[in-house]
């Protein structure tokens, strides 16, 4: 991909950079991004988008070889042909409806690290994706993840605004999970608030009755009384302020109507409005193709280009794009060799 040096130094630019596309990320990487965290963000503090592509991303079809026989070999019914693939140079091409892809490449705000992961991989999604998540190899059953001891490291309590957001899912991703830090779950704004019964007056009474008391109950400080508090006068906050953002936010970004490009467009909203979350978290799912894997390989890889492209140029629009770096990464890659199934099974 980018020569050595150039590529040392694009890494070290990081946190002044665009848009970070990312095949697979290392944990160490993404905790320095995310041990910058503060309590409030500011228009010259960073943000970190995290694109989990579930299932077992194919690498080799997504940054082909475009120049080696042996990938011509193993793939005879899959393989992307050399005249098909995104050109990058005389050894890669990306996967040609990676075409936002490319044009982030092309304009210096794209970088794909190869070759990354840890020893004696394991195949099992589960597993893999708890080592992901946690960062800790060795250990059988992570009790939390590397996000979240980011945030512990960063606050000693419940900070009253969310720090981190997760969206487009029902549960938790470990890699946020804390036993100090609650990290809220949404899948649009309009979930993320107390629900008020009817909707009626004295219910809307009711609903600000108990805000009032949740957030004035007093409970010793460390107890889960206390924890539990604290997280729900966050995400009660964080509501009011999602709620209030966005009338004001506006853009002429013609988003692709996909899942994730409409999760990342609320992100997009989130930094524009200052809200202050310092890391996202989305997954875009499907990425497990054991059979026929072309089409709907072909269909995320498009999925994932469109949207990240909007979400760039949305950031560019409201000049915030310096201020976001967004990642991608996958559980595990592929085996060389397609299957009798059309398909790849799991490899490293």
């Amino acid at each position: 991909m980018l020569p050595s040096s150039t590529r040392r130094e694009f890494l070290r630019q990081l946190g002044a950079a665009g848009i970070v596309s990312l095949g697979a990320v290392p944990p160490s990487f993404m905790t320095r991004a995310a041990q910058a965290a503060g309590s409030v963000v500011a228009r010259d503090q960073r943000v970190l988008v995290l694109i989990q592509m579930a299932g077992g991303n194919d690498g080799l079809n997504t940054l082909v070889p475009t120049g080696d026989p042996a990938y011509e070999k193993a793939r005879p019914g899959i393989g992307i042909k050399k005249g098909q693939a995104l050109r990058l140079n005389d050894q890669f091409g990306l996967h040609p409806n990676l075409t936002g892809l490319r044009e982030l490449y092309d304009e210096g705000k794209l970088a794909i690290v190869q070759g990354v992961g840890y020893p004696n991989p394991d195949r099992s999604h589960f597993r893999s994706m708890d080592i992901w998540q946690s960062a800790e190899p060795d250990r059988a059953e992570p009790r939390d993840g590397w996000l979240g001891r980011a945030l512990e490291w960063q606050f000693d309590r419940q900070p009253l605004l969310a720090e981190a957001l997760t969206l487009g899912t029902d549960k938790l991703p470990l890699a946020f999970v804390s036993s100090r830090v609650n990290v809220p779950t949404l899948r649009r704004v309009e979930d993320f608030q107390l629900a008020d019964g009817n909707g009626s007056a004295a219910n809307r009474t009711l609903t600000r009755t108990a805000q009032k008391r949740l957030a004035g109950e007093a409970a010793s400080s460390g107890s889960e009384l206390d924890f539990l508090r604290r997280a729900t006068t966050t995400a009660l906050t964080s509501a009011e302020r999602l709620k209030s953002m966005s009338s004001s936010y506006k853009t002429t970004v013609d988003y692709p109507g996909t899942a994730l490009a409409s999760r990342l467009k609320l992100i997009a909203q989130m930094v524009t409005a200052d809200f202050p979350a310092r890391m996202y978290f989305v997954s875009l799912d499907g990425f497990d193709t054991h059979s026929q894997q072309q089409p709907g390989h072909a269909a995320l890889m498009a999925e994932l280009s469109g949207a990240i492209r909007a979400f760039e140029q949305d950031l560019t629009e409201h000049k915030l794009n310096d201020r976001v770096a967004l990642a991608t990464f996958s559980e595990f890659g592929r085996r060389v060799a397609e299957n009798g199934s059309l398909g790849t099974d799991h490899g490293a």
